[in-house]
């Protein structure tokens, strides 16, 4: 089903576990994106931002509001699927021949996740990582550029989570997909933060609320006010104008739907 053009997979936890596992074991790279409000409004809004998105097979509603969209066209969804959370149900169960490397994110935090992962699932095998810069044109600084895809495609994990955050992350697996022999590419951007326990997730009843965006904007407003004042303005306002031509959401991808 779509909204505002956005094709996103009706699932839930247990249900994409389950697809990751069998797309892992598939001779091509499967893109997953988890899709708040925020992003669903810059591939409405930006063209460029939409060609990036191209190369996803799957998309994710991450945020509440996307889900309570999703409902009215009948998707009878419970429950959103955040990619932090994804992120600690699946690395917390990962089986033990499935392999993982971490791209993105601070030193610390590569060490914090590893560490809290590896002990809340013994058999987790995290088999590389990069924590350094991304570009905004999706090139790895410097010499870790062909040093990475070296090593990503020699040790060919199953799961590849990236965090460097929306859009240098899209960025990244736009530009690499061609390149990646095999294996999931899971863009988690916040997930590396909040499950290294280095900045705070809302809590639940926020969550459910819909309302993660406000207690995110309170612990970095400066950084993160122009942004949501942008994109969650520009997500109701393409909402009510495409809501009025009965276009909003629905069921399909809802390319035909932009214009």
């Amino acid at each position: 089903m779509h909204v505002l053009g956005a094709p996103l997979l009706v699932t839930g936890y247990e249900e994409l576990s389950s697809r990751c596992l069998a797309w892992a074991r598939a001779p091509r790279c499967h893109l997953l994106e988890f899709v708040n409000t925020q992003i669903v409004s810059m591939q409405r809004h930006d063209g460029k931002f939409r060609d990036l998105m191209s190369a996803y097979d799957d998309l994710l509603p991450d945020g509440m509001p996307l889900v309570w969209c999703l409902n009215r066209a009948g998707a009878g969804l419970r429950d959103r699927v955040y990619g932090p959370e994804f992120m600690r149900r699946f690395l917390g169960t990962a089986p033990a021949e499935t392999t993982h490397y971490l791209l993105g994110g601070s030193a610390e935090c590569g060490a914090r996740l590893k560490a809290i992962f590896t002990k809340r699932n013994p058999d987790l095998r995290i088999v590389g990582a990069f924590h350094g810069r991304c570009r905004p044109d999706g090139f790895l600084e410097g010499a870790a550029e062909p040093e990475v895809m070296a090593e990503l495609n020699r040790l060919a994990p199953d799961f590849i989570w990236v965090g460097f955050g929306t859009p240098k992350q899209q960025a990244w697996a736009r530009r690499h997909k061609p390149q990646l022999q095999r294996g999931v590419v899971l863009t988690v951007g916040f997930a590396f933060d909040a499950n290294a326990g280095l900045k705070p997730d809302a809590p639940t009843w926020m969550q459910r609320a819909g309302l993660t965006w406000l207690h995110r904007l309170a612990s970095e407003p400066r950084r993160l006010g122009p942004r949501y004042l942008k994109w969650n303005s520009l997500f109701l306002y393409y909402l009510l104008r495409d809501g009025a031509r009965g276009r909003a959401w629905g069921e399909g991808d809802g390319n035909a739907n932009l214009d």
